[in-house]
């Protein structure tokens, strides 16, 4: 059985809602139920942050073996060659 809820909304938020639903093609109802999915059956907010992001841990492959270890230097490195490109 579906039931009814009759909710108020900031204005800011009540056009993001509408701007969402035009872009989408969608109802504004359906928005606001997809939105409230996501919130109710997202992370559980008592849950650890490395549970939250572990399905990432991996996930990027960049090519350099040893990232993990020697993430300071690859990062200097970058920052140096990205200084030289606009100086």
């Amino acid at each position: 059985m579906e039931s009814q809820f009759t909710i108020r909304l900031p204005a800011d938020l009540s056009r993001k809602v509408k701007e969402k639903a035009k872009r989408l093609r969608l109802k504004r109802s359906d928005i606001v139920r997809m939105a409230l999915t996501e919130f109710l059956e997202g992370p559980d907010e008592d849950m650890p942050v490395y549970d939250r992001v572990k399905h990432l841990v991996g996930s990027i492959k960049t090519g350099i073996p040893d990232l993990g270890l020697n993430h300071s230097k690859y990062f200097l490195q970058k920052l140096k060659a990205n200084h030289r490109t606009r100086g």
